[in-house]
């Protein structure tokens, strides 16, 4: 049987009958949830027998959204071998986001809890870490004795 062929059976043989998109999502949701639950409570089996249903939801889904579930996987594919280069810069005042060695934001840093969130985001948002030292920052220092205006 080719995986067209199988997600035609899928199809024709699925316990809910929908055209609806926001139902078919939902049952996909229903069944993630409840593999994560079973994980939670450490029952491993369920949660695989869970996701292997929620595998048939997502191909009813994908159905109800008019998406071709083989052109959706290679285009993750190639989406994956994308890699954007995101690099997080620490200096002890400021974060740069870097994409691609492009500057796409950045932020003060006033605290050492700026600093953990910070480090927390990369860390969510795989970015490369990369703590500056002091002699990369420009840095603009008033000497003691300067004359004020």
């Amino acid at each position: 049987m080719d995986f067209k062929e199988a997600i035609d059976l899928i199809w024709k043989n699925r316990k809910y009958k929908t055209t609806s998109e926001k139902e078919a999502v939902s049952h996909l949701n229903e069944e993630v949830a409840e593999s994560l639950n079973a994980l939670l409570r450490g029952d491993k089996e369920t949660a695989q027998a869970e996701l292997e249903d929620a595998l048939s939801c997502m191909l009813i889904a994908f159905k109800t959204l008019g998406i071709n579930p083989q052109e959706a996987i290679f285009r993750q594919v190639e989406k994956m071998k994308e890699h954007p280069n995101r690099i997080m810069h620490l200096y002890s005042d400021r974060v740069e986001i870097k994409v691609n060695n492009e500057v796409k934001g950045g932020w003060s840093i006033w605290s050492v809890d700026d600093l953990k969130e910070a480090e927390k985001m990369a860390r969510e948002f795989n970015c490369e870490i990369i703590k500056e030292d002091r002699s990369h920052q420009l840095m603009l220092e008033i000497p003691e004795n300067a004359p004020e205006n």
